[in-house]
């Protein structure tokens, strides 16, 4: 079953955010629906829709992400779309 995620990144702008975290996508075979990134001041934030074919993936993802975030010193976050709509519901 396909179910799409918000994955949030957010940390001190450096080179090669975008990339890390895209190549941990890729790997993971999930499409980008949607992207967008800003720059406030030093600080890189970013907020995709994925697409994730199979969701019990999620565990395996946030671990890869760990990697990226001790690396780069990020806070990478990623719900369910449904979870992410339920709780900005107001």
């Amino acid at each position: 079953m396909q179910k799409r995620a918000v994955v949030t990144v957010v940390g001190k702008d450096q080179v090669g955010i975008i990339s890390k975290v895209t190549t941990v996508l890729a790997k993971h075979k999930m499409n980008i629906h949607d992207i967008s990134q800003t720059i406030l001041q030093d600080y890189f934030t970013m907020m995709m829709i994925v697409e994730m074919k199979n969701k019990d993936l999620l565990e395996d993802l946030l671990e890869a992400f760990e990697q990226v975030e001790a690396e780069m010193n990020l806070t990478i976050s990623v719900q369910l779309e449904d979870v992410f709509q339920a709780m900005h519901r107001i």
